[in-house]
């Protein structure tokens, strides 16, 4: 059985349209990422970075791939460009980020999938790029998660070339209006010409260089040149009967994960006291990512989760692509920047082995919130036996140093005892898409997050 799940329709139609024509676990990720780059480009983008996970059934073998952004730099005279500061309001708090042409990082979402599609891929590439370049041909309607997202993300989303594809004729895009980004109809072109390398040494990497020189952005030739994607061994641990494969994330999923105790038979309130006692965290900054979690009939599994941070608010001409802004993202900052390193992530790709295989393949959108978002879909799954919607579905919390988010569902008697333990408690009046995007699958059943107009396919 072959199961998709993804953060939109049209990413899991890209990705099972491939599956039915024999495509492999690896062939769906790289045509899901892609129409992800148009039909939620709120969320993502080509010229983002991302984390994945792939399974070889023949093999037996697991291992991450890591085509996250890095610093900047290489060859430049190291002056730092200036980055634009916002307050986003995010549910009843203030968020701050900084955009602009100084805040984008080297991209590392093209080299992923090119790295994915060397090491495991079977289609033409040039087949893989047709169900994105087919979405840019024409419209994708919003969806109301990805409409309200874009509605909170507008001052941004609508800066510089972005007012164009977001508030045409000045009306910001509402759910069920159609996105429409012309510009990159070039840019899949380029790809399905040229290659993914396209975005490094082509087509789309000089147009890159030229917005980069225009408006005094740090990404230089050299950092192009230079960049490549990394497979590398995961980080295993044993849950609940089953090997936990993913990788050692910012936010470490898997240490959170490792210290829930057994939640089957608890009631609501102590396995939220549970869960927000493991949890722990740090205050929670926003960001658009995605994440689709795919599995063939062979066994082969691939989780992939992207993002371009909030956006700079910069897109390169006659291309429609946006640029990341990953070096305004606070949360990732965790030393000095070092050009053509890595920057830290917290995204979590994960898989759950076991005799037979691959049981549960999970990813999270969702910032700081990305690690509570996975940890009680896998621990609902693995340790609570619920089936794989019913996980993803149920309301969510996310514990941020004394204080616990509390999203609308929950019974009053769990609020009460969570305030009797000492924690603070910020109760939100229905689902949000503030408390993440998780998209999981198994061997007969898929889930898509309702929070982030999510969807699923069984084949």
């Amino acid at each position: 059985m072959r199961t998709v799940a993804a953060g939109h329709p049209a990413t899991a139609d890209a990705a099972a349209e491939i599956l039915e024509e024999g495509g492999c676990a690896a062939d769906g990720a790289i045509a899901a990422c892609l129409a992800s780059c148009v039909a939620e480009s709120v969320m993502t983008g080509l010229l983002g970075g991302g984390h994945a996970i792939y399974f070889d059934a023949a093999s037996g073998r697991a291992r991450n791939l890591d085509f996250f952004v890095a610093a900047p730099g290489l060859g430049s005279d190291g002056v730092e460009p200036a980055m634009t500061e916002l307050e986003i309001p995010f549910g009843t708090e203030l968020v701050h980020y900084a955009v602009g042409i100084g805040s984008c990082a080297v991209p590392g979402v093209p080299a992923g999938l090119d790295s994915l599609w060397q090491a495991h891929g079977r289609a033409p590439w040039r087949r893989l790029v047709e169900p994105a370049l087919r979405l840019a041909n024409g419209a994708v309607p919003m969806p109301e998660a990805h409409a309200a997202c874009l509605a909170m993300l507008a001052p941004v989303m609508t800066m510089n070339e972005g007012e164009r594809i977001y508030s045409p004729g000045g009306a910001l895009l509402a759910e069920g209006d159609p996105l429409r980004q012309p510009g990159l109809v070039h840019a899949l072109e380029a790809l399905a010409e040229e290659g993914p390398r396209a975005a490094y040494e082509g087509t789309i990497g000089s147009a890159l260089l030229e917005l980069m020189a225009e408006r005094g952005g740090s990404v230089t030739a050299d950092d192009l040149q230079a960049y490549e994607a990394r497979w590398s061994e995961p980080l295993r641990v044993g849950y609940c009967g089953h090997s936990l494969l993913t990788r050692p994330a910012l936010m470490d999923f898997a240490g959170a994960l490792a210290a829930l105790p057994p939640l089957r038979g608890l009631d609501e309130a102590a396995r939220a006291l549970a869960t927000a006692g493991a949890l722990g965290g740090v205050p929670a900054a926003d960001s658009g990512t995605t994440n689709f979690s795919i599995a063939d009939e062979e066994g082969n599994a691939c989780v992939l989760t992207t993002s371009l941070g909030l956006g700079s608010g910069d897109f390169v001409p006659g291309y429609d692509l946006h640029l990341n802004s990953m070096l305004g993202e606070a949360d990732l900052l965790t030393g000095p920047l070092v050009p053509g390193e890595r920057m830290a992530s917290m995204m979590s790709p994960s898989l759950a082995l076991d005799a037979g295989g691959v049981a549960l393949a999970a990813g999270a959108a969702g910032g700081t919130r990305l690690r509570s978002a996975l940890v009680q879909v896998v621990s609902g799954v693995l340790d609570e036996g619920l089936e794989l919607q019913a996980a993803v579905d149920r309301p969510r919390l996310h514990a941020a140093g004394p204080r616990v988010h509390l999203e609308g569902g929950f019974d009053p008697t769990t609020v009460d005892g969570l305030v009797a333990a000492g924690f603070e408690v910020q109760e939100w009046p229905g689902r949000h898409h503030y408390f993440g995007g998780v998209s999981a699958v198994g061997r007969s059943a898929a889930a898509g997050d309702p929070r982030r107009s999510g969807a699923s396919r069984v084949l």
